[in-house]
């Protein structure tokens, strides 16, 4: 394997992109080019890597789902006792990445990021399966268990819980983090590793945005 690692590659041989084929904002670039992973059939096209350093400045990374983009940001939700939060809560500052490897494409996003609403986090919590909803509350995310049955028994006890209840209501303790950008890169693999690299940056003071190309 070492020696192979080292031959391991592939030639892209995509088509231009420039900064006039952008759309007028990140996010707008952004939702097209989900809409476009979507339907080539990449699996989780809107899965993104996040990574956020903690207290002893050491970055951790791991994959979340992007449930959300407008001109604010983009959102996902999680535990808000996990590692990543108790992360994000010391920072307030995360990147992600969209890693669409079959489509030769990649999004960075960086900047500082916030708590969302109590009302978005409802509003997406009753869009989860219920599955998903009773596991947000026998899970205490990032904690250390002795085995899988203590999982397992903790996901019993919380269905026979709400077993009466029409509606699980959303844990006191679950949430949405909503990443704001302040840089935005759109990365296309090109032939002979010289990529294109589009970067969308905003102003601090009055929040404008300029588009500006990277070399690869």
């Amino acid at each position: 394997m070492a020696e192979r690692l080292a031959t391991m590659r592939v030639d892209y041989d995509c088509e231009g992109f420039d900064i006039d084929a952008l759309a007028p904002t990140w996010h707008e670039q952004l939702a097209r080019w989900l809409v476009e992973a979507e339907a080539a059939g990449v699996a989780e096209a809107n899965a993104m890597v996040l990574a956020t350093t903690g207290e002893d400045s050491r970055p951790s990374s791991r994959t979340v789902l992007c449930k959300g983009v407008d001109a604010r940001g983009v959102v996902f939700f999680t535990n808000y006792t996990s590692a990543k939060s108790h992360d994000l809560r010391v920072s307030r500052y995360a990147s992600v990445t969209f890693p669409w490897y079959a489509l030769h494409r990649q999004v960075h996003i960086r900047g500082p990021v916030e708590l969302v609403t109590p009302a978005e986090t409802q509003e997406y919590w009753a869009t989860r399966p219920r599955g998903s909803q009773l596991g947000a509350w026998a899970s205490a995310q990032s904690a250390v268990v002795r085995d899988r049955r203590t999982l397992d028994d903790a996901l019993e006890g919380v269905t026979q819980r709400f077993a009466a209840e029409a509606v699980v209501p959303a844990p006191p303790h679950w949430g949405g983090w909503r990443l704001v950008p302040e840089q935005v890169e759109f990365w296309q693999g090109r032939e002979n590793r010289m990529h294109d690299r589009l970067r969308f940056e905003v102003d601090g003071h009055d929040r404008t945005w300029t588009v500006r190309r990277l070399a690869p």
